[in-house]
């Protein structure tokens, strides 16, 4: 494992990579890891700002988040929304009672004066996260899934819709304005960083908006440490989400060969399933140096052998970067 006085910044969505992220928080010590998230899902519902992905990311770091759904918290109630049903308001985004002060709290912050990132860190404060949580911009980002049905906002496909349409592409609303957050650029470039991780959320859906913002995506491609991205493909499935299903849909054969495929020459190395272990040299032949581990992550003890396996490849490759 790497010294405490080194850093390790992370790439992350929602889901799987608020997994990965908890993994990196059990193995590291405090103040060793910076999570960059997404937020392009960031949308206004019912007068209030949302942000799934850092809120999912908060949840989890802060042990609270509802293990059975991924998303929420923990012994959740929904009589908010009950209520709401009842005299005909919209439900299809569930909020519940507990989550809901979540948003109002951000809300009065945001009102305030406070940016994104002034909010995201008093959230975490007054939810005991060890982890420094960096949205991706204070600027407003927005994921448009282009579909056989037309453009559709992220919500409205993924939640509303549920990813039923047929997906041709994507692109991120606002990117070319937006600047990445305060923070988040020292994050990727910081002397003591020892490597940068992409965490296994879906490349296009939540990680690629990330890199739409210019001054980000040209930091981690000049970065002096290793990049590493860790498939959220296993055996041409996703564990959990649209991934395999909008890389048939956009013409990708659903494999690592193809997550290799897509982040390129942005990453030094992919870490991959064992049940992936037949195309390692497919890989690296692309130059990219490959680690082989169980990627599945079911239990805490899967999450921190997974984080540890990260650092101690992230260290294997040491000066081979490209």
């Amino acid at each position: 494992m790497q010294a405490t006085d080194k850093t390790y910044t992370v790439l992350s969505g929602g889901g799987g990579g608020a997994k990965f992220a908890l993994g990196l928080d059990q193995v590291l010590a405090e103040g060793q890891l910076q999570v960059i998230a997404n937020t392009g899902d960031d949308f206004e519902h019912l007068g209030l700002k949302i942000c799934p992905d850092i809120d999912t990311l908060m949840y989890t770091l802060a042990g609270i988040a509802d293990p059975d759904t991924g998303w929420g918290l923990r012994d959740e109630s929904w009589q908010f929304m009950e209520s709401l049903e009842r005299l005909g308001g919209e439900t299809w985004f569930r909020l519940g009672d507990r989550d809901l002060a979540t948003h109002v709290r951000r809300k009065e912050l945001l009102a305030s004066g406070s940016t994104l990132t002034e909010v995201t860190a008093e959230l975490c404060r007054s939810m005991s996260v060890r982890a420094s949580i960096l949205p991706m911009s204070d600027d407003p980002v927005s994921t448009q899934i282009h579909t056989t049905e037309g453009v559709l906002p992220f919500q409205e496909y993924f939640v509303h819709l549920q990813t039923e349409p047929t997906a041709t592409g994507f692109d991120y609303a606002g990117c070319d304005s937006a600047h990445a957050a305060p923070g988040v650029l020292a994050a990727l470039g910081h002397d003591s960083l020892a490597a940068i991780f992409i965490a296994p959320s879906n490349p296009w859906l939540s990680i690629d908006p990330i890199l739409s913002l210019g001054d980000i995506k040209s930091t981690i491609i000049n970065a002096r440490v290793p990049v590493i991205a860790v498939s959220p493909i296993v055996a041409g499935k996703a564990i959990k989400g649209p991934t395999a299903k909008l890389m048939k849909e956009t013409g990708l054969d659903p494999s690592v060969t193809s997550i290799a495929g897509h982040y390129g020459d942005l990453i030094d190395g992919l870490i991959i399933d064992e049940q992936d272990a037949g195309l390692q040299g497919a890989i690296e032949d692309t130059g990219l140096q490959v680690g082989i581990t169980q990627t599945v992550m079911k239990s805490h003890e899967d999450k921190a052998a997974l984080a540890a396996f990260a650092i101690d490849f992230a260290i294997s490759l040491g000066g081979n970067k490209k």
